[in-house]
């Protein structure tokens, strides 16, 4: 399988490889999803006690284990992502993840990652800079989204780094970012008992951007029930999904989840 098939863009300059690993914080755990050639494997090895490095592609992953034998804190885990079970390659210990992301498959892995936030010290991704000022976008923005409410529910997102297309190789179309999530998130305030409950919530919300608040709740409640909760909560009836704030959907939740709307 080529690595176009995969999505794969390496990170070839050496320069920025040492410019991300001193980003880094050392020490600890560390989960690298997509080890490519074991470049930046064999960076996070020096600092890390231990490194799990997840490849996927099996034409990788013989010159792979070559390159990290020599290393005794690093294991290969041959295998998808999506498929592996995080906490388990930890095992019973909290860990951090870097990886170098796939652009066309970016969301479900950070929701793949943040479902273990709890376990979670640090993630550091490289993603495509139009994904990443999603993934950071405030309330009020036109690029706050659901996948903006979900991460910063589980994590702090912050942009650390631009990286210009030539530093890669095939070179992607597109500037990408060195993203630092940090868990808890909001969700530690919020005090939300059924978290799977309030992210369907969301979801609903920012189904249909262009419609209001208002019409999107409708597919959950009556009509007027929607409104009265909206009032109750204390948000403007043509207000939109992407102008609230987490602590006000947590508020909403609670009124269309209880009955008192």
């Amino acid at each position: 399988m080529t690595p176009q098939r995969l999505g794969q863009h390496f990170l070839a300059d050496e320069n920025w490889r040492q410019r991300i690993a001193r980003a880094i914080p050392p020490g600890g755990v560390w989960i690298e999803i997509g080890a490519g050639h074991g470049e930046m494997t064999e960076l996070l090895a020096k600092t890390a006690e231990r490194v799990v490095a997840v490849e996927l592609d099996s034409l990788l992953l013989p010159k792979l284990a070559e390159r990290i034998a020599p290393l005794g804190n690093v294991t290969l885990a041959a295998g998808d992502v999506m498929e592996l079970d995080l906490a388990e390659l930890a095992g019973a210990e909290r860990f951090s993840v870097y990886g170098n992301l796939p652009y066309y498959i970016t969301s479900p892995i950070v929701h793949r990652i943040l479902k273990h936030a709890d376990r979670i010290d640090t993630v550091f991704l490289v993603m495509q800079m139009e994904v990443a000022e999603r993934l950071v976008a405030p309330p009020g923005g036109s690029e706050r989204g659901y996948f903006s409410a979900f991460t910063q529910f589980y994590a702090s997102p912050q942009i650390l780094l631009r990286i210009p297309p030539g530093v890669f190789r095939p070179p992607p179309k597109v500037t990408s970012a060195l993203v630092l999530l940090r868990p808890p998130g909001e969700r530690v305030h919020l005090g939300i008992a059924d978290e799977p409950g309030f992210l369907r919530f969301l979801k609903v919300c920012f189904a249909q951007k262009r419609k209001t608040l208002r019409n999107n709740l409708r597919a959950l409640l009556p009509a007027a029930r929607a409104e009265r909760a909206l009032e109750q909560a204390g948000i403007a009836p043509g207000a939109r999904a992407e102008q609230l704030t987490l602590t006000q959907f947590a508020r909403l939740f609670a009124l269309c989840s209880d009955g008192s709307a």
